[in-house]
């Protein structure tokens, strides 16, 4: 994927010539490349486990364990990738070689997961979710890694950072439910056969093909409009202890040893478990509580849109008003109270019931704010992990933001994958059937479903948030890191000057 030619080495007097300011070009292709991973996220978090359970009859704890093996593969696939992005050379730097070498990848497997072989088993159809689901996470990683690391290397700004990731998750969330809206209206529509178009089998075929079509898309846009900032991205300037397993594990075991790391990665597995756990279970909610429709559906998709355009601009205004660490503490546990609000208030008969006019916007209005309030936590934790990269690089001399990137996507995607697998648990216990009808499901059946989601959904969030309470890093202790940086490679550049003209052998 990556090529091995050395890059020119930089002279002294380009070294230190000032980095001109990224353009709007650059900061819309950055965060619009993360269209791709909103895309397969929609598909795979929500739509895969529906599909395969509801539309083809395998069982819910095939599907679900079937997507959560795939944390295995990620367990040595996500570290490796980040390593080896840190280690390259190339002639347009070490991030880019990836971002254009997964894009048609990402998009073939992306597309071939909708496409099963006819006559599988049930047993069968699980090896082949595992296979697909793997490797196209595996491709989209070589990407949304690669990409998340060249973050702290465009900019050292403690707030711009906040605002490129606040992009990002706007454009992530754009291609989650924009996607899944568009589908939603178009593919998904009701039939005398499918009273729930979401049900449809025929609806997959262009939902597959036009996802693996905007994929490749984004991620080229991404790659093309940010390709004239290599010069000015942080390079590998020595192979230093290469890529072998032994440098792999060892800069692997720095990592985990940062406490500002482990508070962020201990948030991570509990947060993204619990939006696993959502994103697959509440299309169930919305199908067979609600009873809501595909064009209800796709209504309802757009108060997603709006908390990411409500949450871009908010999260670095909250940053600097609360810290980063207490606004995704304050907004994890706030908005996922008011999230889970619907569900709870059902229960226990307090809320409006299917048909009623005030269900749909109520449900949006709930949606929006909860929404924004959980982007803003988690655009805060992307960009607290950005300052992560210098701390190390102050204790360890080493910028490795590949490797912290490369644990945080595979902490993202085993966590979402123990989210899905947890959500087959939740149907499981719940005793809710396969392949239902909605006239079938009786409110004995409603209730288990939301007594058995409840709890799991809260209890992951509060106790993730709580490891917030360890992450130590400050706006005053950021500054002070990056400002120890400037004056070390200030010092080095000098002393490459001073090789240079008084060094080298008499001719």
């Amino acid at each position: 994927m990556a090529t091995t030619a050395a890059a020119p080495a930089p002279s002294p007097s380009s070294a230190l010539a000032p980095t001109p300011p990224m353009t709007r070009l650059n900061r819309l292709a950055y965060g619009s490349g993360a269209i791709a991973n909103g895309i397969k996220n929609a598909a795979f978090s929500t739509y895969l486990l529906l599909f395969y359970n509801q539309v083809l009859g395998v069982p819910a704890a095939i599907v679900s364990g079937a997507i959560a093996l795939t944390l295995l593969v990620d367990a040595f696939a996500d570290p490796f990738i980040g390593r080896w992005s840190d280690m390259t050379r190339s002639r347009i730097g070490r991030r880019h070689p990836f971002i254009f070498g997964s894009a048609l990848p990402t998009a073939a497997f992306f597309v071939l997961s909708w496409f099963p072989p006819a006559g599988l088993s049930d047993m069968q159809m699980g090896f082949w979710i595992f296979a697909l689901a793997s490797l196209t996470r595996m491709s989209i990683s070589a990407f949304e890694i690669t990409t998340s690391a060249m973050n702290p290397e465009m900019t050292d700004d403690y707030a711009e950072r906040t605002k490129l990731f606040g992009l990002r998750y706007f454009f992530g969330y754009l291609g989650t439910f924009g996607f899944t809206a568009f589908s939603l209206t178009v593919f998904f529509v009701a039939t005398p056969e499918f009273e729930r178009g979401q049900l449809n089998p025929e609806g997959y075929v262009k939902f597959a093909w036009l996802g693996g079509a905007l994929i490749l898309a984004a991620i080229l846009v991404c790659g093309f409009g940010t390709l004239n900032r290599v010069p000015y991205l942080r390079q590998r300037d020595e192979p230093g202890e290469g890529a072998t397993p032994g440098s792999h594990l060892k800069e692997m075991w720095q990592a985990f040893r940062n406490r500002g790391f482990l508070a962020i990665f201990g948030f991570g597995v509990f947060k993204y478990t619990a939006i696993g756990l959502y994103a697959a279970t509440t299309v169930y909610f919305s199908t067979y509580v609600f009873k809501l429709s595909a064009n209800e559906l796709a209504l309802l998709t757009f108060d997603s849109l709006i908390a990411a355009t409500l949450a871009a601009p908010l999260a670095p205004r909250f940053s600097r008003w609360l810290g980063k660490r207490n606004t995704s503490m304050f907004m994890a546990i706030v908005g996922i109270t008011l999230g889970i609000s619907p569900l709870f208030l059902t229960l226990i008969d307090a809320f409006f019931k299917p048909g009623d006019p005030m269900l749909l916007p109520t449900l949006f209005v709930i949606g929006a704010v909860y929404g924004a309030m959980i982007a803003i936590s988690l655009i805060n934790t992307s960009s607290m992990l950005a300052d992560v990269v210098e701390d190390h690089a102050v204790r360890t001399g080493q910028h490795t933001a590949g490797v912290f990137f490369a644990a945080s996507s595979f902490m993202q995607q085993c966590s979402a994958g123990l989210g899905i697998m947890m959500a087959g648990i939740v149907l499981e216990l719940s005793n809710f059937p396969t392949k239902a009808e909605v006239s079938q499901i009786t409110p004995a059946m409603e209730d288990s479903l939301i007594i058995h989601y409840i709890p799991f959904s809260l209890g992951l969030w509060i106790i993730g948030a709580l490891f917030l309470l360890f992450y130590p890093i400050t706006e005053e202790s950021h500054r002070e890191n990056v400002e120890r940086l400037k004056a070390r490679e200030a010092q080095a550049r000098e002393q490459t000057i001073r090789d240079g003209a008084f060094g080298s052998p008499a001719r």
